[in-house]
């Protein structure tokens, strides 16, 4: 938003106005002690032309790199009408709308972007976002044991993002919530279904999973309600414009149709990867959950004249009813995050949004297919997947992604750590950003690089 200062006749008119003699009176009420006075060391101005060379070097340490690491955060284009439109001063500056006769244009955006995420999602009711999409999906997990009444546990496969489950863990552990880990098939990379895993509240359903790859949701979804739980799914919120949605999920057997709750992060929807934030968590859910929703709600209706209006339908947070019966502590919603998901969801509408997740997934293929060309490259499962795959590699995956980094390429993400299992493994992601240059880069790279490592005297290849 642009920064217009006051010349010195708006400061001396609006003094007059107000009885002031200058700035200071303003402030007189604190004491003298307790001002820090003139800043000493902050240096001279410099012109606008010397400004902006300063801040170009600046930027230039950053460096430029060619990104292929997703794992939760993805490198979407962003037309530049969004964050024109979300900055401008009417969305920037709006607070939080406890006033509907004063917050009209908040309360319609937030409608129009619950329609939208029903949409999406295929489900009844949407909330006005959450914190992130992990937080989003600890509130769906106490969602289902409130819901379900009787039992206090949830299943979660190893599948599901691992600072996710983190989140999730840190959240209910101390609430008498068990969370039960499920296994993934190593060879597909779905998730395995337990035998007998007892009574259970819910089970979280990733689609696409960590690794992206893509989960049977239908028989995952059956299973969950045959045991009488709940079917939460855990969605990207592009893959929703291609793939069925969780709403339409399972009905087979004459099951319930439909997952009940749906969890996401929305940062790709129109927001920046920013160093890891601010992004936002939706929350979706079937009409019969609904006053177990944490958040708000905004409806449509319309005033004693007939004209239309919107206004906050349900606010089941601790503000605003007793704190016991509070669904949750979440107190707000990232309103201006949001508003550029809404923003980009209308500009792009239901055939732009298909043809970004169509072509990230076209090109994530190509990639996979070019890199499990090269001698020491495979691909960690069978399974379709979005558009992120796992790939195992017969060389140290740590240092193959620091020789590719030195070249310019964000290789993608050592999964080493968080899944042993898979040796030296990892996790490449490509969206509609990348040409086909850009893959042929990352290929003769990686080739080049495997190939000289493999040349090079044993020492080479220590950590």
């Amino acid at each position: 938003m642009p920064f217009i200062p006051h010349t010195e006749e708006d400061v001396s008119i609006m003094l007059d106005a107000i009885g002031a003699k200058s700035i200071e009176d303003l402030f007189d009420e604190i004491p003298p002690a307790l001002k820090a006075g003139k800043l000493k060391d902050v240096p001279d101005g410099l012109p606008e032309m010397a400004v902006t060379r300063l801040m170009q070097e600046r930027a230039s340490q950053d460096g430029f790199w060619s990104n292929f690491i997703g794992a939760g955060v993805y490198e979407h284009h962003i037309p530049a009408a969004i964050w024109q439109i979300t900055t401008r001063g009417e969305f920037y500056s709006a607070y939080t709308p406890y006033q509907a006769e004063a917050s009209q244009g908040t309360l319609q955006l937030i409608y129009e972007y619950q329609t939208m995420m029903t949409r999406l999602t295929g489900l009844d009711v949407s909330n006005a976002s959450l914190y992130d999409g992990a937080s989003a999906l600890a509130e769906a997990v106490l969602m289902a044991v409130r819901s379900h009444k009787t039992s206090r546990r949830v299943l979660v496969p190893k599948a599901v993002h691992p600072i996710y489950r983190r989140v999730v863990d840190t959240t209910v552990r101390n609430q008498g919530i068990e969370l039960v880990e499920l296994d993934f098939d190593a060879a597909t990379g779905q998730t395995v279904l337990p035998t007998d895993p007892g009574s259970f509240a819910g089970l979280v359903i990733p689609q696409p999973n960590f690794f992206g790859v893509l989960e049977d949701v239908h028989v995952l979804t059956d299973w969950a309600h045959d045991k009488n739980a709940l079917a939460i799914a855990l969605v990207n919120p592009t893959t929703l414009s291609v793939l069925e949605a969780p709403g339409k999920w399972g009905g087979q057997n004459n099951q319930i149709v439909g997952a009940d709750i749906a969890v996401g992060e929305g940062q790709s929807l129109g927001a920046p990867m920013a160093s890891g934030g601010p992004y936002f968590g939706f929350m979706c859910c079937r009409q019969e959950f609904v006053r177990q929703m944490p958040g708000r709600i905004v409806g449509r209706t319309v005033d004693l004249d007939g004209k239309p209006g919107f206004a906050l339908t349900l606010q089941a947070r601790e503000q605003h009813i007793r704190r016991s019966k509070a669904t949750s502590n979440i107190c707000t919603n990232q309103g201006l995050v949001v508003t550029a998901a809404t923003q980009y969801m209308s500009l792009l509408g239901p055939q732009g949004l298909a043809k970004v997740a169509a072509n990230s997934h076209a090109n994530t293929v190509a990639l996979a297919d070019k890199l499990a060309a090269i001698p020491g490259v495979t691909r960690a499962f069978a399974s379709p997947f979005f558009h992120e795959v796992v790939l195992k590699l017969n060389d140290n995956a740590r240092d193959v992604l620091r020789a590719l980094r030195a070249q310019g390429i964000l290789g993608g993400l050592d999964l080493s750590g968080w899944y042993p299992e898979l040796g030296q493994a990892i996790l490449v992601c490509v969206t509609e950003t990348k040409t086909a240059a850009d893959l042929d880069h990352y290929a003769q790279q990686m080739e080049r690089i495997l190939s000289k490592r493999r040349e090079a005297p044993p020492c080479a290849y220590k950590s």
